[in-house]
């Protein structure tokens, strides 16, 4: 898969959050999303899973077949999206089955996140750390190739952060993408940076961008 952005802009309520955005990943590739809070993170990923239009500017994705962008993403947002009723199992499970991944093994999932021994808890019951590892185990359970991450390691202990690097590393060492927008080291080797800055006033004919080799300014 290879997705392309390309002079992304977004305006929300009248203020301009970002213009000129652009990057390109191939296969394998991660992207860490960095800047200040509302500067402007979590509004790109919800453009690039399609759930806010940008007021100008492209997404496009490549060798997918006939596959739509939505159907080649997962998201992992502030919001866990779990039912506190069901049970981790029963949450992956439901997962698995509206995306399609009835092989899927959500105990699997679960005991690779370090969650086995909670299987059949009710998620209202777990913890903030344990209720990320149910949603961090959805990428698990329907293999997609490219995963949106916001603040991934929220709530996460060190060991848990580590189990995530490996799940990322895994699934870039197969061809998949991973943009995530933090404020932490997530251990994503040779990732590209792009950082987010507070709008500014340039002069007239001023440069308004700077790009480096593994970092985009805008």
């Amino acid at each position: 898969m290879r997705l392309t952005a390309q002079d992304l802009a977004v305006r929300r309520s009248g203020r301009r959050i970002f213009s000129d955005l652009s990057f390109e990943l191939g296969p394998g590739a991660a992207l860490m999303v960095t800047g200040r809070n509302g500067a402007g993170k979590s509004t790109l990923l919800a453009v690039l899973a399609g759930r806010l239009k940008p007021e100008s500017g492209t997404v496009t994705v490549r060798e997918v077949g006939e596959a739509t962008l939505s159907e080649c993403l997962h998201v992992v947002g502030h919001r866990d999206g779990l039912k506190g009723p069901l049970t981790a199992e029963e949450n992956l499970a439901f997962a698995r089955d509206l995306l399609g991944a009835p092989t899927a093994s959500p105990r699997a999932a679960l005991e690779e996140l370090g969650l086995g021994h909670a299987l059949r808890l009710p998620v209202g019951y777990l913890s903030a750390g344990q209720r990320r590892r149910v949603a961090l185990a959805r990428l698990l359970v329907c293999r997609r190739p490219l995963w949106l991450l916001d603040e991934p390691t929220a709530a996460l202990d060190t060991a848990s952060q580590a189990v995530l690097a490996g799940m990322m590393a895994r699934h870039r060492a197969e061809g998949g993408l991973v943009i995530a927008a933090t404020h932490q080291p997530l251990g994503l080797e040779d990732a590209q940076e792009l950082r987010i800055e507070a709008p500014r006033t340039t002069a007239p004919g001023a440069a308004r961008s700077t790009v480096a080799a593994d970092e985009v300014w805008w």
